[in-house]
């Protein structure tokens, strides 16, 4: 789908009914991708054009340091390029004010369906660990099924931590594996014990099945949603890990 570029407001024509003609384009796609149980990248999308709207709506001197600039001329005792506003007078502000109090609602209503799409998925799955679990499993396997399915896909994963001065952040690296087929000699239990001989560097890896009710989209909706609810799991089960 075409995506909707971060400074849509200020960029190009500035005109209410243009701008709303854009906006609700961008969003009945949006909607499209949620009929069809597809949850990013459009959720992460609209989030971050929430965030957007709500500096602008909080912070009026953030709309007129939006507008685009033209080169005047060159400073040779300072070095510096000069500049002046090509737009910047009340009409022009009124105008993106009046935009941004169109579109907040709007994509809020949009941020709040994704959401709740999220949270069917998220309801929908079962995680369960397949053996003996490492002390401090940051290294193992996602094993990912649909119950429909016999077919369970394999990742490995890496839980990765982020900090700055004042938060941790938690995220997840994965690269697939392989496709296998449950059966009664090719179970869960079974494909671990495959792993760890064809895979000497994890002797004893942690392993967790993530099942879903529902059959998704892998990439768009099933694959994300899982990384997402391992990493929680891990985190309320293991602490720190």
């Amino acid at each position: 789908m075409k995506e909707l570029s971060t400074n849509w407001i200020t960029e190009g024509t500035i005109d209410f009914e243009y701008k709303k003609y854009v906006l609700l384009d961008y969003l009945q796609q949006v909607e499209q991708n949620f009929t069809e149980q597809k949850i990013y990248p459009c959720l992460s999308q609209i989030v971050e054009h929430y965030r957007n709207l709500v500096q602008l709506k909080e912070s009026k001197s953030n709309l007129s340091n939006q507008f685009p600039q033209q080169l005047t001329g060159f400073d040779l005792t300072q070095f510096k390029l000069q500049f002046e506003k090509m737009l910047g007078d009340e009409t022009y502000l009124a105008e993106i004010e009046e935009i941004v109090d169109f579109a907040l609602p709007v994509i809020t209503s949009s941020v709040e369906e994704g959401k709740e799409l999220y949270q069917l998925v998220e309801d929908r799955l079962t995680i369960f660990p397949v053996g003996i679990m490492p002390l401090k499993p940051e290294f193992g396997y996602m094993m990912l099924a649909e119950k429909a399915s016999k077919d369970f896909r394999v990742y490995q994963y890496e839980i990765t931590l982020f900090e700055n001065a004042s938060e941790k952040f938690r995220g997840i690296k994965t690269s697939f594996v392989s496709t296998y087929t449950r059966s009664l000699v090719n179970t869960y239990e079974n494909v671990k014990v495959e792993l760890i001989k064809s895979k000497k560097e994890l002797p004893n890896p942690a392993t967790f099945v993530v099942e879903s009710e529902l059959k998704l989209p892998l990439q768009e909706s099933l694959l994300p949603v899982a990384k997402r609810t391992l990493v929680r799991y891990l985190y309320r089960n293991f602490g720190e890990a």
